[in-house]
């Protein structure tokens, strides 16, 4: 093929739709990787086989998409996805490891079996994914790993240990692999999204009474208006932009770049 090839965990709700969308528009051809019907029970929706065949249906239009069933924490899993790519494309150009999970609470009720599967998803699945997917990436000549971080993953929150945590650790995992990979030419980089109105947000952090989706996202967005200085909740979109950059960018990596409208986070 002549054009690039990406792989998006996560890629089928929120902002791994989002970045299927702007690398899709940019001419890559896009694997969207997901639950589909894997999708476990959690505090808000994952995404459903549903949710995979519409986002395929979404982008088909305008760019070769396609899309496997994928659970990051399950090593064969990750390996099925990386060899699907390869079957259906010829080759893999670019990893965005976005698949994300979260749940808040103090930590004297925080159950073990939530804190481990956050880190399985969060940050287990950065290093079962890249791993997967090495050896396809090295045959590439502009390869990339994308890492979806968070602005938690700079600062702690309170009741939040275990996603601040799982995102720290992303960070960091984002940085030894930058160091690791740059002898075979891949970059290794994350994007720190801050407050996107996706379930994490909507159903889990920031919960409304209301059930009506539309007053929902226009209660969202009037707080959002109110603490971030650009004036707005950050988007989907902004994500697709900021992960399309960092795996273009040949001379960036190991850089965690955050993406909060003004919200600083060092």
């Amino acid at each position: 093929m002549s054009k690039k090839v990406a792989l998006v965990t996560g890629g089928a709700r929120g902002i791994g739709l989002g970045i299927v969308h702007a690398f899709a528009e940019a001419g890559y051809a896009v694997m969207i990787g997901d639950l589909g019907a894997g999708a476990a029970d959690w505090n808000y929706q994952l995404a459903d086989a549903g949710a995979l065949q519409r986002a395929v249906a979404a982008e088909s239009g305008q760019a070769e998409v396609d899309a496997c069933e994928l659970d990051v924490t399950n090593e064969a899993s990750c390996q099925q996805a990386v060899a699907a790519t390869l079957e259906r494309f010829g080759q893999l150009d670019v990893l965005v490891n976005n698949a994300g999970i979260v749940d808040s609470g103090p930590i004297s009720e925080f159950s073990e079996a939530a804190w481990d599967r956050i880190f399985a998803v969060n940050t287990k699945g950065i290093f079962l994914m890249s791993k997967a997917a090495l050896d396809a990436l090295k045959a590439s000549e502009a390869p990339a790993i994308v890492n979806t971080a968070s602005i938690a993953g700079k600062e702690g929150h309170a009741n939040m240990s275990a996603y601040c945590g799982s995102k720290f650790a992303a960070i960091g995992v984002t940085q030894s692999l930058s160091a690791e990979l740059a002898p075979f030419g891949i970059t290794v980089n994350a994007i720190c999204p801050g407050i996107v109105g996706t379930a994490m947000w909507l159903d889990h952090l920031m919960p409304s009474n209301t059930t009506d989706e539309a007053q929902k996202n226009r209660n969202f967005q009037e707080v959002m208006a109110q603490q971030i200085p650009l004036g707005r909740p950050q988007t989907v979109e902004d994500m697709g932009q900021a992960a399309l950059y960092v795996a273009n960018a040949r001379n960036v990596t190991g850089i965690a770049l955050t993406v909060a409208g003004g919200i600083i986070k060092y």
